[in-house]
């Protein structure tokens, strides 16, 4: 069922950057079943084509966000652009500090200049992220929490957005920045805590986790999509920054016992020092009054009923992430089967 106020999209020309991955291939999907018409650029590093097949009015450009020349070629004619690409496993960040820099950000610039230059964008959102804020100093968390990024990840994040809200004011890019708090569902495409639990609870009957009171405020994948997509749809946002999260936070050691209550099989749970992040963030609880005021925004799918459509997809699809696990150095790596 498509929302009423995505109809004004119907074949508008709207460009979705990493658009075959978790988060991007359902906003791609939500946008096609609105009647725009979608180009995608991926380079497919993470993201797959099969999350996108079967889809209308949609086409993919294998492209890589580095390459200024494509993304010169990419952005003409094009009314409205989301800026979804990026590196976002936190833990490779530790290792690849430079690469999540030419992705997150300078890639980002690249992007923005050429839209400034082509000067047919009406709307620019720019995806940027919770982690930004670091740990919560007071929950929940509303766009005016200092910003205290605790990972390489989060300071190229900051350091995205910043950028595109100083082109707003430069040269008006018609930009919205959108921050999401931690998004789950079907397609995962990297190996984030969810999977990880349902993974490990399939294989045996001990969950070995890092630090189990980390909290943090989960929102299913399509509640997410659909807030990034207002925020081209609705007037009246063009330089606002907003929160897309569901105000409902789980510690991890909550996750797992809802989690395996979900799959009717009785775990134990054990501390695994090797997976404590250096300077992990313990807290994201969103507050999402400025998405509802702006965007009419509210999340609608619980995360019990979240949790349930993901399983099952996890189930099917044979997820896999590479065992054992031995520390952050050699980061374990989403293996689909395809």
């Amino acid at each position: 069922m498509v929302n009423n106020d995505l109809l004004v999209l119907k074949n508008k020309e709207i460009l979705v950057t990493g658009g075959c991955g978790f988060i991007g291939s359902e906003i791609v999907k939500q946008l096609s079943l609105a009647g725009a018409n979608v180009t995608i650029i991926d380079n497919l590093s993470s993201g797959k084509e099969k999350y996108i097949q079967g889809l209308s009015n949609v086409k993919l450009i294998t492209a890589d966000l580095l390459d200024d020349h494509a993304i010169e070629s990419v952005v003409k004619d094009k009314e409205y652009v989301i800026n979804n690409a990026a590196l976002p496993f936190i833990p490779d960040s530790y290792y690849l500090p430079k690469k999540f820099f030419d992705v997150n950000v300078n890639a980002t610039i690249s992007l923005a200049l050429a839209v400034i230059k082509e000067k047919k964008a009406k709307r620019f959102v720019h995806i940027s992220s919770s982690e930004i804020y670091g740990t919560a100093r007071y929950t929940p968390m509303d766009e005016n929490h200092q910003t205290t990024p605790q990972s390489t990840y989060a300071v190229s994040k900051l350091a995205g957005e910043r950028v595109i809200f100083t082109m707003h004011k430069e040269h008006n890019l018609p930009a919205v920045i959108i921050r999401p708090f931690n998004s789950f569902g079907p397609n995962i495409t990297q190996p984030y805590i969810i999977p990880e639990i349902i993974t490990q609870i399939m294989k045996g009957d001990v969950v070995k986790l890092g630090n189990l009171n980390a909290k943090r405020d989960l929102t299913y994948v399509s509640d997410t999509a659909r807030g990034i997509i207002l925020s081209l749809a609705k007037e009246g946002v063009i330089g606002e920054v907003i929160n897309i999260g569901s105000q409902r936070s789980y510690s991890i050691r909550d996750l797992v016992n809802l989690i395996s209550e979900i799959m009717g099989k009785k775990v134990s749970i054990e501390v695994d020092s090797a997976r404590f992040r250096p300077y992990d963030v313990d807290t994201l609880v969103c507050n999402f009054d400025r998405a509802n005021r702006l965007l009419g925004w509210k999340p609608e799918i619980t995360v019990r009923k979240g949790l349930e459509t993901t399983i099952e997809w996890v189930k099917k699809n044979e997820i896999k992430f590479s065992a054992p696990f031995e520390g952050w150095p050699r980061s374990y790596r989403s293996n689909e089967k395809d």
